[in-house]
């Protein structure tokens, strides 16, 4: 006999309702992760090294997107992260990891499909993403930058937002004539 719902299946398990007739329990796979770009400028080796007890200003920012994929209930979230790093305003190293994971989502019901991919999916991808970048500064004669966790849920409501006003923002402009939305 074969076990159609194991853990980590190849694909989805088929959904298979259970014999007291209760709702099938939701379920998230990551099935893959993985390095889809990464880049680490070191434009001040070796002067870089005499910043002695300064510390330059770090500057990071984060962008998660979601996307379906051909087979149903499987999608690819990605964790883009830049980190720029300037002594005043004279940079000393710029790193950006793109990092992706792939996805199969069961038993979830369409309403909550954005915001797991969006909040949860970037959750179990970030901690693999930060060790990369503090290799990746350790690996260019720095301390390992050891990023603080990231509020995906504020970092989902921002989005959220941005995308509403831009929708209220296109629907002004075509109700001032401006059919293009660039007014």
């Amino acid at each position: 006999m074969t076990d159609t719902t194991s853990d980590t299946p190849d694909q989805p398990a088929p959904p298979q309702a259970p014999a007291n007739g209760e709702a099938l329990p939701p379920r998230l796979f990551l099935r893959a992760q993985y390095v889809k770009d990464l880049s680490f400028e070191n434009p001040r080796m070796p002067e870089g090294l005499s910043l002695g007890e300064r510390q330059p200003r770090i500057d990071v920012n984060v962008d998660v997107q979601g996307r379906g994929m051909e087979q149903p209930g499987v999608f690819e979230v990605v964790l883009r992260m830049m980190v720029s790093a300037k002594d005043e305003e004279t940079p000393v190293f710029v790193t950006e990891l793109v990092y992706g994971g792939v996805f199969a989502l069961q038993n979830i019901p369409v309403e909550q499909v954005e915001p797991l991919l969006l909040i949860e999916c970037p959750r179990l991808l970030f901690p693999f993403a930060r060790r990369i970048l503090a290799d990746a500064t350790r690996d260019g004669g720095y301390p390992p930058l050891l990023l603080d966790p990231i509020d995906f849920v504020e970092l989902y409501r921002q989005h959220q937002t941005q995308a509403q006003a831009q929708m209220q923002g296109e629907a002004q402009s075509q109700l001032m004539g401006d059919p293009q939305g660039t007014a």
